[in-house]
């Protein structure tokens, strides 16, 4: 272990290397049609049924594809909220209003982000919604998320958690990326569903109810 590792750190980066070697490998057609079956299995949450705003993000690269999915929440009238990355790693917040309120960023030498482009709602917005679809890499038996290290959706939960919000959080992922287990930190918290392309699992908490 490196000096300044944190516990379950390397761990984590070796089960990331993994996981986005088999990402790199998918292909155009693997990822639209994963996209299609992801948006049909998370349409069907009773969460997202009776949501009236729902945190979310655009998909980038080969994560599971989230666009499908965000525009079928706007049909429904629901109001989606998507996040824009600061210089310090935290998240601000904006709208969703369809493809061309989206502007492509670049962040440094990172991949680039698709973000909302219109006003900006500030970090605190995400405390307003009912469902928070998180992005990862892999979740374990337990609901542990496995994510790509920034740390900006440990302090989206972290804010939750100090305003008593309690919305339910849903990871999307592959179905490979349902692991027995993730290695973890003290900061860690578990994801209350995880929705892959063939089905959804929950962990600890029953659909349709408000968080602890």
């Amino acid at each position: 272990m490196r000096q300044n590792d944190r516990p379950g750190e390397p761990g984590k980066r070796a089960l990331r290397r993994e996981i986005l070697t088999v990402r790199n490998g998918l292909t155009a057609d693997d990822t639209r049609d994963s996209a299609t079956a992801l948006a049909r299995q998370a349409l069907g949450l009773p969460e997202l049924a009776h949501a009236r705003t729902v945190a979310a993000y655009v998909s980038v690269g080969s994560e599971p594809g989230t666009l499908a999915l965000l525009d079928a929440l706007r049909a429904r009238g629901v109001r989606v909220l998507l996040p824009a990355l600061l210089p310090d790693n935290d998240l601000d917040w904006g709208a969703y209003t369809g493809e061309g309120s989206l502007a492509r960023v670049r962040h440094g030498g990172r991949m680039a982000l698709f973000e909302p482009a219109g006003e900006r709602l500030g970090p605190d917005a995400v405390t307003d919604a009912d469902v928070v679809l998180l992005p990862g890499l892999a979740v374990d038996a337990r609901g542990m998320r496995l994510g790509r290290g920034g740390g900006s959706y440990d302090r989206v939960l972290a804010r939750l958690e100090r305003a008593g919000a309690h919305p339910a959080l849903v990871v999307l992922l592959y179905d490979s990326e349902v692991v027995e287990r993730v290695p973890e930190e003290p900061h860690d918290r578990p994801v209350h569903a995880v929705v892959t392309p063939s089905g959804v699992r929950r962990f600890g908490r029953t659909a349709g109810t408000p968080g602890p």
